[in-house]
């Protein structure tokens, strides 16, 4: 072999042996797409979830799988225009999660491609899909039916805060079933005795202004709403509540943990992880219309204490043994 050959010989194996990512060529891999209405700075341990529940089943980003992530960061309005590129991109899964209309968005955008979804409420009532156990369609998922709580959140937070007289329930007018949940919320205050305040938002200066109307009418409990653009602002939820202390009830752990007082839903990292699971399983051929909606087998009580220490709030010795959590 001579000189010129024997170069051109090494750098074909050199070409040859370097990762495809390092050489800046693909190869054909299955793209698995995340739609998402959330933010990634704030939903990076959910989507961590996601990924090991696709590793459960056997992918892995950037080895065996893509993953193309697009995030509409609380503004609803962007999620249709996402979920039209990425069927354009002809996924061959599309995950859509952080609430209803990521998954509505996600079902306008094609009949074809495999949807999974991951959802508050009742896929059936939504048109998602035909029944939990056989959905029949494009599309399956995970539902936390979290919506349906605000009651008895509203029944939880009076226990530790007995003598509140006035609540609020805060909430995104943009959410599908607003005004049925409003309307069962007052019920549920009328039920206990209790004056509901109900107040809206979907920017950061209306969450703002409603902690502002809270202070002003001198709200003692208050119950924010499953919602996805509400989850991205946890940290500021939060912190307005601290500073007005209001104590106040949310649906993950996720807002104790970041120093609300207290949550009580399903695990919102399990249901990350499930979606995962099924995309993985979509990927080795299941059909989704086949796999049943999966829904939550607990819901788990999450309290913080140094949180109530600081309202003043003495936490009942019943419910520190019911609860799944105590943060300390």
């Amino acid at each position: 072999m001579d000189r010129r050959s024997a170069v051109r010989s090494a750098a074909c194996g050199v070409i040859a042996a370097t990762p495809w990512f390092a050489r800046g060529q693909r190869p054909s891999l299955p793209i698995v797409a995340l739609l998402s209405s959330r933010s990634p700075e704030e939903s990076a341990t959910h989507a961590a979830a996601f990924r090991r529940g696709l590793a459960d089943s056997g992918f892995v980003d950037r080895e065996n799988v893509a993953i193309e992530y697009r995030w509409a960061r609380g503004d609803y309005a962007r999620l249709p225009a996402l979920a039209s590129a990425l069927a354009k991109l002809r996924a061959n899964v599309i995950v859509a999660v952080g609430g209803v209309p990521s998954a509505l968005a996600a079902k306008s955008a094609t009949e074809t491609i495999p949807i999974v979804f991951l959802i508050g409420d009742d896929p059936v009532k939504l048109g998602l899909v035909a029944s939990l156990s056989r959905p029949a369609r494009n599309l399956t998922g995970v539902t936390f039916v979290t919506t349906d709580l605000g009651a008895k959140r509203l029944e939880v937070l009076y226990e530790l805060v007995p003598n509140a007289s006035t609540s609020a329930f805060l909430l995104n007018p943009h959410f599908e079933d607003a005004a049925p949940l409003t309307q069962a919320m007052q019920a549920a205050a009328r039920s206990i005795g209790r004056r509901l305040l109900v107040l809206q938002a979907s920017t950061e200066a209306q969450i703002a202004a409603s902690f502002e109307t809270m202070s002003r009418e001198r709200v003692g409990a208050l119950v924010v709403e499953n919602d996805a653009f509400f989850d991205s602002q946890r940290n500021q939820i939060v912190a307005l509540a601290s500073r007005n202390s209001i104590p106040a009830i949310y649906h993950i752990r996720e807002f104790p943990a970041a120093g609300g007082l207290m949550s009580y839903g399903a695990s919102l990292l399990d249901a990350y992880r499930q979606v995962g699971v099924y995309a993985g399983r979509i990927l080795k051929g299941a059909a989704p219309g086949e796999l049943p909606v999966e829904q939550p087998t607990r819901f788990e009580m999450v309290l913080n204490a140094r949180t109530a220490r600081a309202l003043g709030i003495a936490i009942p010795q019943t419910m520190l043994l019911r609860a799944d959590e105590v943060i300390q």
